[in-house]
């Protein structure tokens, strides 16, 4: 067992062969001897061109010979015996220092000025002094210590601190370590995270082992936006349900999450769980509609046209809250009320002032409005502002008895439910440009809240953005700040949808125009269209409008084929006859259109324009203009993809469906079940 150190044990141990400061000499300058069981090393006194000194794992007391090494630059005496070096001036351009797992406990770094990297591990230090001296100390650990605070590092550009294993129950004097990035406080008594308001360029943070008790205290390091791994493991938090998910979720730029990657799997699931998407809660809702309809007796609904093609015709109002929505969907009902009958919603909310129940809403409880999803009577619902609202299928069948379709209006997380079920409206964005004017109608009604006002000014945002992201969402746009410009600008966009002209209007749309005077001369006169009158669905002639459009599009077809058309025809009348109840099955199958390619689409530039324009306040609907061809003998006459017949009536065009980029015509459901022409084969079961 060697205790001091010799010339030959030394002459094996060095290396780093270069010259010494004139140039005269070849010196080494590097020295190591670990684990040599040393006690003595005086004769390192004599070597003083060193610039590393590596003397770890052994039994030194005594590093005065150091005083001796002008040109040391690093210097581990890591698992020694030292317990005092208080009269030890370390060199002038020491860099690096390790006195770990020695047996100091009062010490004074203040003459330290150089060192950029102090390592204090496993000693006995209470408080390490004169740290505030070191100005280009940059990596501090005192690991393992029983330092209880910390104090004097305010001033230091530190970028590594480690103090695992003390005794610490706050982070109280770190608040000014701006340039700190990593930062090791596990296995010691914190129960908060607070104290890292300026810690902006923190990415990692060791908790590990700690008493923080909730998940909420992540907040607090919410706004470290290059936190990349954090630690919490062995902390009471980890006893909280859905705790990594919780944790992903508040701090979504973490990639490391208790020494385990955090996956983007795992980021999606925690954001759909704690703050969905529209779109996710929109399918979610409309998924649990669909599952307990299934799992209710299936009927054939009353909004169940008898050609599946041409699905039943609805008008939503979108717009935030207070645009004036309802009002202008019950003035739109009451002019055109043999077209239209306003769609009655559930919902859980209080009944405002003036507001009637079955009338403006159906105002239910919590618990009803859940049984009414149980029971499968829902179309589509979504949450706003903590309340239910949901439209009921019997809301639109009830309508559909009546031969008129429903116009209904919904916030825009409506619209993304009802998006995703079988209906096909029309959807028109009403959107106030006055945001002062906007805010004045809301504290003018009286009846929100400060808090409901600002809510309700933070989604016009939403609304725009979410218009001007996705073109063809809504089908057309009108500017609501003033509600009788606005129902104008809505009664022509309505009178267009149906194709309806203006009573004191005497001359001819420039549609009509365009397409009459496409026909050339030589067209035979049966293909010429007559003047346009407005469509009057109560009449008896119309109320086969579908067969009738749908018998001029199908090609001709031979005797084989009539005769299976036949029969499919008196399976589906046995089944609403309710003979023969498998059949409901082809209800719900829609055939594609072998015919849409003889029309040709609006393109989608001209359906869907800049809604911003003043002089418009709506955006442009597609031309109706007339073929390139005179049509035929058996033909019928297209105008725009709207078909006519010879006499000239305007029928609906099947080759687009409402809300797809097309414009066919908005027609109300035909009432030929409710009072046919006819007579009846016998009753039919009603949803």
């Amino acid at each position: 067992m060697e205790d001091q150190l010799t010339l030959e044990l030394l002459s094996k141990c060095v290396s780093h062969l270069g010259r010494s400061d004139n140039g005269l000499q070849y010196l080494y300058h590097h020295l190591s001897l670990p684990n040599s069981n040393l006690s003595d090393v005086s004769l390192l006194g004599n070597y003083v061109h060193l610039q590393k000194l590596e003397v770890p794992h052994n039994h030194i007391a005594d590093v005065s010979f150091v005083r001796h090494m002008p040109r040391l630059l690093i210097m581990d005496v890591s698992h020694n015996h030292i317990e005092d070096i208080s009269g030890f001036e370390p060199p002038i351009d020491l860099k690096e220092v390790n006195m770990s797992f020695n047996r100091l406990s009062n010490m004074d770094f203040s003459s330290y000025n150089s060192v950029s990297k102090l390592e204090l591990d496993n000693n006995g230090f209470t408080e390490v002094k004169g740290l505030d001296r070191c100005f280009k100390l940059t990596h501090l650990s005192l690991a393992n210590n029983m330092i209880t605070s910390i104090s004097g590092l305010d001033t230091l550009p530190l970028k590594h601190l480690n103090l695992r294993g003390n005794q610490l129950e706050t982070m109280d004097g770190l608040e000014n370590l701006t340039k700190l990035r990593i930062l090791d406080l596990s296995h010691n008594r914190i129960t908060s995270l607070i104290g890292f308001r300026n810690l902006q360029l923190l990415g990692v943070i060791n908790v590990e082992n700690n008493l923080i008790p909730r998940i909420e205290e992540c907040k607090h390091i919410a706004h470290l936006f290059l936190l990349v791994e954090l630690n919490m493991l062995q902390n009471p938090v980890k006893e909280v349900q859905d705790y990594r998910l919780s944790i992903i979720f508040l701090l979504q730029r973490l990639t490391m999450l208790d020494k385990e990657e955090v996956t983007a799997e795992e980021k999606v699931e925690a954001i759909n769980r704690y703050d969905p998407p529209l779109e996710v809660m929109a399918a979610r809702d409309h998924r649990s509609h669909l599952v307990y309809q299934l799992l209710q007796p299936q009927v054939l609904h009353d909004s169940t046209l008898p050609s599946l093609d041409l699905p039943y015709p609805m008008l939503v109002l979108s717009g935030p809250r207070a645009c004036g929505k309802r009002e202008l969907a019950h003035r739109l009902c009451q002019e055109f009320h043999q077209y239209f009958a306003y769609g009655t919603s559930h919902t859980t909310r209080g009944r405002y002032l003036g507001e009637e129940d079955g009338s403006d809403y159906h105002f239910v409880s919590q618990e009803d409005f859940v049984d009414l999803v149980h029971m499968g009577k829902m179309i589509q619902s979504m949450k706003f502002g903590g309340d239910m609202f949901g439209l009921s299928t019997e809301a639109v069948d009830a309508l559909a008895r009546d031969g008129l379709a429903c116009c209904v209006p919904m916030e825009l997380e409506g619209v993304l439910s009802l998006k995703n079920c079988h209906f096909e409206p029309r959807y028109v964005l009403l959107l106030p440009s006055r945001v002062d004017q906007y805010v004045e109608r809301l504290r003018s009604r009286g009846i929100y809240t400060p808090a409901q006002v600002d809510a309700a000014v933070s989604r016009l945002h939403l609304y725009v953005t979410f218009h001007q992201q996705r073109p063809g969402f809504f089908d057309s746009t009108v500017v609501c700040d003033d509600l009788d410009e606005a129902y104008q600008t809505l009664q022509r966009l309505v009178k267009d949808y149906l194709l309806l002209e203006d009573q004191d209007d005497g001359e001819k749309r420039p549609t009509e125009a365009s397409s009459s005077d496409a026909v050339p001369a030589q067209a035979e006169p049966s293909a010429v269209s007559a003047p346009t009158k407005p469509l009057d669905l109560l009449d008896l002639s119309y109320r086969t409008y579908a067969s009738r459009i749908q018998a001029q599009l199908t090609p001709q077809k031979s005797a084989l084929e009539l005769a299976s058309i036949r029969r499919r025809e008196q399976l589906v009348r046995q089944a609403i006859e309710g003979k023969s109840p498998r059949v409901f099955t082809h209800l719900i199958k829609r055939s594609a259109h072998s015919e849409a390619s003889q029309f040709q689409l609006p393109d989608p530039t001209t359906v869907y324009g800049d809604s911003s324009s003043d002089e418009s306040h709506i955006s442009p609907l597609p031309p109706r203009s007339g073929p390139a061809g005179p049509p035929g003998p058996s033909e019928p006459a297209v105008s725009g993809g709207h078909v006519k017949d010879g006499a000239g009536e305007p029928e609906v065009g099947a080759e687009g469906r409402p809300g797809r980029g097309a414009k066919p015509i908005l027609p109300p459901i035909p009432p030929g079940r409710r009072t046919p022409a006819g007579p009846s084969p016998g009753p039919s079961p009603r949803t």
